[in-house]
């Protein structure tokens, strides 16, 4: 069975997440940084098991952008660059599925890693 389809869209800026909002009345916030370090791009997921590149110091990531891609996905454009990979509905729908082990497999790995979440140094962000 396919994902449903959000019926609206929302990105709450100050919050930093994005609500994605469907016909039964449901609705579900995702964190831009969960949204980040799980971008379904290749500089991200590798092209293949093991190739996966762990994201490290994303926890003040935002949003720049938004944009529909056919009517099958989202292309996000984060503040820190990062705008490949394409966000279909499928795999936006098992991000919302499996938030909380994703995030629990995480955070482990940037444990084991001696990494983490807050970025290094200072940043600057251009004008």
């Amino acid at each position: 069975m396919p994902a449903p389809i959000p019926s609206n869209v929302h990105y709450h800026k100050q919050a930093r997440e994005l609500e994605l909002s469907y016909e039964d009345g449901e609705s579900y916030r995702l964190s831009v940084e969960y949204l980040r370090v799980f971008s379904p791009s290749a500089e991200v997921r590798g092209h293949g098991r093991g190739q996966e590149t762990l994201q490290v110091g994303k926890k003040f990531v935002g949003l720049k952008n938004i944009t529909p891609t056919g009517r099958y996905a989202l292309k996000l454009h984060f503040d820190d660059g990062h705008d490949s990979g394409l966000f279909s509905w499928d795999y936006l729908w098992w991000l919302i599925e499996n938030r909380e082990t994703n995030w629990a497999d995480y955070l482990q790995r940037l444990e084991e890693a001696g990494a983490s979440r807050e970025p290094l140094g200072i940043e600057i962000k251009q004008l």
